[in-house]
């Protein structure tokens, strides 16, 4: 019997353990209400959004600037992130003839448990849950069951029964469970995906992506005094009890969707290997003192970690993970096909900011078999990605970029985010895309302490991948937004 056939045979479990008062039945629901594959809710002609999580909801923000939506509720923890986020929203309102933003949002604060009043508030239809990780899948729940769509952080869950439990939740109470993968909407990116669309790529053979980025400052800051630190350090907690892919979906979110991943193709296998652990501790020691108590933790994660997916149709991907060497950010961003290669190579400000512009490198050939030795020149690269750029990055480029966030790529996000809500379209990413995502962070730690054997990935759409139309990410109407 696989999973899914085992669930429904021991339904009786979960009465069983609340009659007897225990209610630990964690990964023993089913969800009733359908498959989210294809899910629209009605159109919401004035989205209220609600953020929990003020330090990293930065990005959410940008729903004051975006006509039709209002930032109704925010909560947080800490008067100075609250006072800040006052001011953000203002200052993007500002930014909108038509914003309808026309009051400062209500506040929720002053206990640990603040949010759930937030998301029980009639007056909020979306949450943004940007709270630290082992926040994600207990704030998501409640979200769902208080009747709200709900859009998470990355990496949205860590566990297998984690993703079950969301993809479950999700189909029964028929609401929105999306993660907030920002690197799908890059520039380069979306230019890599209209390639593959047209089929200049080929039939896509491979692809290559990562999550490489020196956070050691940012784990190891002093969290007591320092906001963006405090943020980083339930990170710094997560690197010192795992191993394996714990950050996984930057670079593997924009090539799965390429490959149409859940939608005509589904992840089949993992291996996982990953390098010993040296730069976190190394770097520890050398800016702590021995009595210091990071002067001597030991931490699990290896400094780099390479993950190997087989899909089912064959095509094979390499993702990447390392957050504590001194090197340069890099997302690697490379796909392959049986025509030609697409390279986007990103470049990061020191707190990450992705600038705008990332390099292209691509080349394809013009008759099958010719060969392909050397990219495009620039003056090449240049025309193709005005010729073939993004529909999306026609009509909002310029727009992204003025409003910012990782070069123009968290608002684009958040447009598309309340264009499909606003029209009742389906969500561009959905609870399977979060699922199939995120498990491999634990996935890939199984394969590492098991010598790197192969691990099966599990099917969240239960079938539904075969029947499921490839992702069609289109355009929005500028033109009748209103933004300055």
């Amino acid at each position: 019997m696989n999973r899914r056939e085992f669930l429904k045979g021991t339904a009786w479990m979960g009465a069983a353990a609340f009659a007897v008062g225990c209610t630990g039945t964690k990964g023993f629901g089913f969800g009733e209400g359908g498959l989210m594959a294809t899910y629209a809710d009605k159109p919401f002609k004035k989205l209220r959004i609600g953020i929990i999580g003020l330090c990293r909801g930065g990005a959410g923000f940008a729903f004051a600037a975006i006509p039709g939506c209002e930032i109704t509720a925010i909560c947080d923890l800490e008067a100075d992130n609250i006072q800040r986020a006052l001011q953000k929203i203002d200052e993007r309102r500002s930014q909108c003839e038509r914003s309808s933003q026309t009051r400062a949002p209500k506040v929720y604060t002053g206990s640990p448990e603040a949010w759930k009043k937030l998301c029980d508030d009639p007056e909020v239809d979306v949450v943004m849950n940007s709270t630290p990780w082992e926040l994600h899948v207990p704030i998501a729940l409640y979200v769902m069951k208080a009747g709200k769509h709900v859009l998470i952080e990355v990496p949205s869950a860590f566990t297998v029964d984690e993703c079950w439990e969301l993809v479950e939740t999700s189909e029964k109470l028929r609401r929105h469970c999306m993660q907030l993968e920002n690197c799908c909407y890059g520039e380069a990116e979306m230019l890599a995906m209209n390639l593959v669309k047209l089929g200049l790529l080929g039939d896509i053979v491979h692809a290559e992506g990562a999550y490489i980025h020196d956070l050691r400052s940012h784990n190891y800051g002093d969290w007591k005094k320092d906001t963006w630190a405090y943020w980083n350090f339930w990170r710094l907690r997560h690197n010192i009890a795992h191993k394996g892919n714990q950050y996984p979906t930057h670079g593997l979110g924009p090539v799965a969707m390429m490959m149409n991943i859940n939608r005509g193709d589904k992840f089949d296998y993992l291996v996982s290997l990953e390098s010993n652990q040296a730069n976190f501790e190394a770097y520890a020691k050398a800016a702590y003192p021995e009595s210091n108590w990071k002067h001597k933790q030991k931490v699990e994660m290896g400094d780099m970690n390479t993950m190997l997916i087989k899909t089912h149709l064959g095509r094979s991907i390499m993702v990447q993970h390392d957050v504590s060497s001194p090197r340069p950010y890099s997302r690697i961003n490379r796909i392959t096909g049986t025509k030609g290669i697409f390279e986007g190579i990103n470049f990061c400000s020191p707190l990450g900011h992705v600038r705008n512009g990332c390099p292209v490198r691509l080349g394809w050939e013009s008759k099958p078999g010719e060969g392909l030795h050397r990219f495009f020149s620039d003056e090449q690269v240049a025309e193709i990605r005005q010729k073939y750029k993004h529909p999306l990055y026609q009509q909002a480029g310029e727009l992204a970029k003025k409003m910012g966030g990782h070069g123009g790529m968290d608002f684009m996000m958040l447009l598309r985010v309340a264009y499909c809500l606003q029209n009742g379209m389906p969500l561009d990413q959905n609870v399977y895309d979060l699922a199939s995502w995120c498990c491999l962070c634990e996935l890939s730690e199984k394969s590492v302490r098991a010598r790197s054997k192969s691990v099966d990935i599990p099917d969240f759409t239960r079938g539904a991948w075969r029947t499921t139309s490839p992702l069609e990410i289109g355009a929005v109407d500028i033109d009748k937004l209103g933004i300055n």
